[in-house]
Parts: structure tokens; C-alpha cells; sequence
């Protein structure tokens, strides 16, 4: 999957590009998990979220009613990387449980350790603005992209930005998608 995943990204033709991919390949994401307890909890859960989510949205945009446009370029850059704020951001710690047999063990767990506590969205559109640059539609769908899962005082700002730029709202959906109907 890291292969298909930095194929991927190097078909994207923006300045920095390399230097980002870089990052990525130092990093934890590709081995990551994409959440704690709730979806893709496990090791490169974190990447496998992203594909699936790149995937569906992918589709999604094909087939849009609204009859939207979005360039293959944007599709990649937002469904790869809409998550990349979980990159470096969990660590692995070790809890008492019983085993089958009983017996109490070690067992390891993923927790969170967020070093740069800026948010979710609108920490990954500052990491990826670090290196390459973002369209206003990239960074809305980005920022957006946790829809009403953020506090309800947002949620005026997050419905202008669904109808300005229908692909933030498209973003969501294809999040919600691969959480849910895939469970990663």
C-alpha cells in the first residue's frame, strides 16, 4: 500500500512535493493507526484510512449530482493526506489486562501524544502548506473535513464552507464512509 500511496503523490506537480513525500517516508504514517479505538486501530491504519478515503472520494466526485469538478491533482492531495495531522501523533503504551486464560499481562494500546496541539483540519493543512502549496478548495475540504463532529459553534462556518466549496462537503462524506461502512 506505501507504494500505491507515494505513486500516487508523486503524480502530483506542485514545488515541494519531494520534500513532503520525504517527510512522510521519515515519519510514522505509514505505519501509524488511523485512531486509537474507534476505526483502523492497528498498525498502518493511518495510511489504509487514507487510501480508502482517497478512493471513495475519487468516486464520489465522478459522480456528484451537483455535476462538480475536481481535478485528479486536488482529489489526491486531499484523500491522502487529510489526516496527515495523526502523523507522529500516537504513541504505543502497555495496560493490565486478562488474557483468555485469566491470567493478568502486559497488553500494548496506541494513546496520544500530541506534541503540536492545533487542531485536527487546520493542523494538517498547516503541515502540508509547510511544503507544497494548497488551493482555497484543498485547504476548506481539509479543514472541514470532520463536518459536525466539531464543536457546534463551528457549524456555521463549516455550512458556508460545504456550499462554497461542495468538495469539503464531499470530504466529509468520503471520511465518514470509510470509517464507517470499512472501518478503517
Amino acid at each position: 500500500m506505501k507504494e500505491e500511496f507515494l505513486k500516487l503523490l508523486r503524480t502530483v506537480n506542485r514545488e515541494g512535493i519531494e520534500s513532503l513525500i520525504q517527510f512522510l517516508e521519515k515519519s510514522d504514517f505509514f505505519i501509524a493507526p488511523a485512531s486509537t479505538r474507534f476505526h483502523g486501530d492497528h498498525e498502518g491504519g493511518l495510511a489504509e484510512h487514507s487510501m480508502k478515503v482517497y478512493e471513495i472520494l475519487k468516486h464520489k466526485v465522478a459522480n456528484n449530482i451537483k455535476g462538480i469538478e475536481v481535478p485528479e491533482e486536488s482529489i489526491i492531495i486531499i484523500g491522502l493526506l487529510h489526516d496527515i495531522c495523526k502523523t507522529n501523533f500516537y504513541k504505543v503504551d502497555y495496560r493490565n489486562a486478562k488474557n483468555a486464560l485469566g491470567v493478568w499481562e502486559k497488553v500494548p494500546y496506541y494513546t496520544i501524544d500530541d506534541t503540536i496541539p492545533y487542531g485536527h483540519g487546520e493542523k494538517s493543512v498547516m503541515m502540508i502548506t509547510e511544503y507544497i502549496k494548497l488551493t482555497p478548495e484543498e485547504k476548506y475540504a481539509i479543514r472541514w473535513h470532520m463536518g459536525y463532529t466539531e464543536p457546534k459553534e463551528l457549524y456555521n462556518s463549516i455550512g458556508v464552507a460545504y456550499t462554497k466549496y461542495p468538495i469539503a462537503l464531499l470530504t466529509h462524506e468520503a471520511d465518514l464512509e470509510a470509517t464507517y461502512f470499512y472501518n478503517i
